[in-house]
């Protein structure tokens, strides 16, 4: 099921769970198994937990399909903590998604009918699926999903840093950590224990894991513990008859207590109820000790069994702590940060961007690399770093009479230093003045995701009285062709997928139909070359949405109108201009 690589998922923003399985990864020596959350409906953001002594960022998604590619090979478990309303729904997503081999449920009181609609679908996906009503599986110094296992104080006594030769498995969640204990004082330790759960329907049944068991070269013998109800113990009593099962099974099903009560009673567990002898405690106690099971004469005895099956195995026994007290040590004394950086770090002797020394990139000499690293943390293409350097060129200016230069140029006038007079011009980007390329890039990306016409998005622009963003220019047209588009356009030839910008271009196809000027500007050019840029470089929609969410696309503009604005401001010092003062002829008075 599990291995020192399974990455989980889990669903529902369980931090207190994830920071218990990180802490157990941490104990046992493996990478952290907490890949991501899945925060319903909510956007992608990160969660800082502890590794160790050490802050790691884990991200929230909200679906599985937002999760990245690059994340999926290290994904084989759900740790399900959805409620019994969203349980199934959810369940059955993350079997379709393709990404799990194992998934866990904790919800309680799902409807018989959908746990049975699970078992039905799970015909088809073959899944290893425990619940519902579990409290998780573990497997010692491999995987923890969830809180199972208890506080580490237990996972130290319990010895689940590291891994035994004695399986177990059970109905009941509670006694899980007990027989844990037990099973760790009197053996070398645990192997896999599950808690199938205590509904009356379970996914994963006794049989099922039993054959996991069989398969499994380091599990030396099982431990059982059964219930009241049901015929499952009297399956595995068959399969051991029929040699299905060779190890040695040590087994006992508990509430024999209620064959001495006259009323009918259900104990804490749905299935926890008998309606016919055969379903008995006492009934399937006897039927596995007849099946060679061990099978102790009192739950009293059931310890004193579990020890001298194991010390017949003559198996050494390691009392190897893998430095776990030093590791503990950390785990009790970290600090949380103030901060989080993850695009550079000055630390050690040499100054790194996305962990990569700053002397590497001047390798290449090319702005647009350092550019990618820091604002996309990515290596772009060939191709994309010559678009880069060349949206930073064609944007850096765009003459004085402009309302961002004009600011930068009255402010420095004023006698203002060059940072405020930067300042004053900047405040002026916005959708009105440069600040189009989000704008645009949101649009067109939406029209591209959604697989809509050309003409249905012009259509439903216009429908909710929006202009569309990044076609229009005052002075350019059809006929009088924008210089800066047209070397664009020769650089997206060499751009491997470009169906946003052919998207645009079909939209600008049916806005000129109206006016010549309807032209897609540089503004929209550059959105649109950039949603196809981030998409060769595997980033999905959700990401890209974030990205334009931060105001990435404008940052092209703000960089690089910022070297036209110091341009100004430099200008006007040298030139000794006065104070600006608008004259009287240029203002309407009424």
């Amino acid at each position: 099921m599990f291995t020192k690589k399974s990455g989980a998922i889990i669903y529902g923003m369980q931090i207190k769970s994830a920071q218990q399985m990180l802490d157990f990864d941490y104990l046992c020596g493996r990478d952290p198994s907490v890949i991501a959350f899945i925060n319903e409906w909510k956007n992608k953001t990160y969660h800082k937990l502890f590794f160790g002594k050490n802050e790691v960022l884990i991200p929230s998604f909200p679906n599985f399909e937002a999760i990245p590619e690059y994340l999926h090979k290290n994904i084989d478990t759900l740790v399900n903590f959805a409620s019994f309303r969203s349980a199934t729904n959810s369940t059955k997503q993350a079997m379709t998604s393709g990404l799990f081999k194992n998934i866990v449920i904790i919800a309680e009181g799902i409807p018989e009918r959908e746990t049975r609609e699970i078992i039905g679908l799970n015909k088809e996906y073959n899944l290893n699926i425990i619940g519902p009503a579990t409290v998780w599986a573990m497997e010692a110094w491999v995987f923890r999903a969830g809180n199972t296992g208890g506080a580490l104080e237990n996972i130290i006594d319990s010895k689940l840093y590291r891994s035994g030769n004695v399986w177990f498995v059970s109905k009941s969640g509670g006694m899980s950590n007990e027989l844990r204990r037990v099973i760790s004082d009197r053996t070398n330790g645990t192997s896999l224990s599950i808690a199938l759960g205590g509904d009356k329907y379970n996914i994963m049944q006794f049989q099922d894991a039993m054959k996991i068991m069989q398969e499994r070269e380091e599990v030396k013998m099982i431990v059982m513990l059964g219930e009241v109800w049901g015929r499952d113990e009297l399956i595995i009593a068959e399969m051991i008859q029929k040699w299905e099962i060779t190890k040695p099974v040590v087994a006992w099903c508990i509430w024999t207590i209620w064959e001495q009560i006259s009323w009918e009673v259900q104990f804490g567990h749905a299935w926890a109820k008998s309606n016919q002898d055969e379903e008995t405690a006492s009934y399937k106690n006897i039927a596995l000790k007849n099946a060679w099971a061990i099978v102790p004469e009192s739950f009293m005895d059931f310890w004193e069994k579990i020890q001298t099956t194991f010390e017949k195995l003559n198996i050494e026994s390691s009392d190897e702590n893998n430095n776990i007290l030093h590791k503990l040590e950390h785990i009790e004394n970290r600090k949380k940060t103030l901060f989080t950086s993850t695009i550079s770090d000055e630390r050690g002797e040499e100054l790194s961007y996305n962990k990569k020394s700053i002397s590497s990139y001047t390798d290449s000499w090319s702005f647009a690399n350092v550019i990618g690293n820091l604002w996309l943390k990515k290596d772009l293409p060939d191709y994309g770093l010559e678009f880069i350097n060349t949206i930073l060129i064609l944007l850096a200016d765009h003459g004085p009479a402009v309302s961002g230069a004009n600011n930068a140029i009255v402010t420095a006038r004023a006698g203002n230093d060059l940072k405020s007079s930067l300042i004053a011009g900047l405040t002026t980007i916005w959708p009105r003045f440069g600040g189009a390329i989000d704008w645009a890039a949101k649009e067109f990306s939406k029209g591209v995701y959604h697989n809509i016409s050309a003409q249905e998005f012009v259509e439903q622009m216009k429908i909710n009285g929006k202009n569309i963003p990044g076609i229009w220019h005052k002075v350019k047209s059809k006929f009088n062709p924008d210089k800066r588009c047209e070397i664009l356009w020769e650089i997206s030839k060499k751009f491997p997928n470009n169906k946003h910008l052919q998207f645009a271009l079909a939209v600008e196809e049916i806005t000129l139909e109206k006016k010549c000027n309807l032209i897609l500007n540089v503004d929209g050019m550059i959105a649109v070359m950039l949603l196809d840029l981030f998409e060769d470089i595997w980033m999905d929609y959700s990401e890209t949405q974030e990205y334009i969410d931060a105001g990435i696309f404008n940052a092209f503009f703000i960089l690089a109108r910022t070297v036209g604005f110091i341009g100004h401001i430099v200008d006007q010092k040298r030139l000794k201009e006065p104070l600006h003062r608008t004259p009287w002829d240029d203002i309407l008075y009424e």
